[in-house]
């Protein structure tokens, strides 16, 4: 799947709620992750002029499936001993696989080191990672996601993200009742994400984004008192947040809040 691009924001009409509250979903969101989110993650990059796409692409393959403590300290020892893509790149096999051991999901790794080619062979031939979606999408194991937060969050251009953290935020907020692991649900979430995705500071979005599923819009126990969104939330307002997102064996029927009165 290519993620849609900045020019392809469908009609207003499709979403769930207002344009104020489409409008002001960024701004309550990047005013909460300020004060509230995480600021001292090694691979953050919105603090600096600099950004650095090698360490926003590695932990992001990292992130996959697996949670924040646990990539931490793989993070850094793949840091400490492959510094750059091209120390990556060149390293032999049996090397990158003990520096993954335990992390799972092996494919992951084999994906990192054939990327870790690729991208430095783009390296040598331009003198730069790359600068598009869609190069980022050829390098082996990043998806539309992922090449989104790194063009976000890894080199400060637009990028929207809309992985596994942002659909459940988003299937809440606007109560998307589609099976999330159907075509026709996934690109109406890609829509919304693109909506509220603000054209300048897309990677503090992202990151705001991810946070708000990590801390708050849990899967099993969301803390929606603490919830910047919680007023226009649409699964908060039925008392259903537990209900989203929506898979096959577990699809809601919609129940109108008058039901509730």
């Amino acid at each position: 799947m290519t993620q849609p691009t900045a020019n392809s924001i469908p009609s207003e009409t499709n979403f769930n709620h207002s344009k104020t509250s489409l409008n002001s979903f960024a701004p309550r969101l990047l005013d909460w992750f300020a004060e509230n989110g995480r600021h001292d993650l090694p691979w953050q990059q919105h603090q600096t002029d600099t950004p650095n796409p090698y360490v926003v692409w590695l932990s992001e393959v990292m992130l996959q499936q697996t949670q924040v403590t646990t990539v931490l300290p793989y993070f850094a020892r793949f840091m400490d001993t492959f510094p750059t893509v091209q120390d990556l790149a060149a390293a032999d096999w049996d090397v990158v696989a003990e520096h993954w051991a335990g992390l799972g999901y092996y494919a992951r790794a084999r994906n990192l080191h054939k990327g870790a080619k690729q991208l430095a062979e783009i390296i040598d031939e331009t003198g730069d990672f790359p600068q598009t979606l869609a190069d980022w999408e050829a390098i082996s194991g990043v998806g539309p996601s992922t090449a989104g937060a790194i063009m976000a969050m890894g080199l400060h251009h637009y990028g929207v993200i809309c992985d596994g953290n942002v659909k459940r935020v988003l299937t809440r907020w606007a109560a998307i009742d589609g099976d999330i692991t159907k075509s026709a649900t996934t690109k109406e979430l890609w829509a919304l994400a693109e909506r509220l995705t603000p054209t300048e500071n897309s990677g503090l979005f992202a990151q705001a984004m991810m946070d708000m599923g990590a801390t708050l819009c849990m899967r099993s126990k969301p803390a929606c008192r603490l919830c910047p969104l919680q007023e226009d939330c649409l699964a908060h307002a039925e008392g259903r947040e537990t209900d989203y997102p929506v898979k096959a064996k577990n699809s809601p029927n919609r129940v109108s809040l008058a039901m509730h009165c």
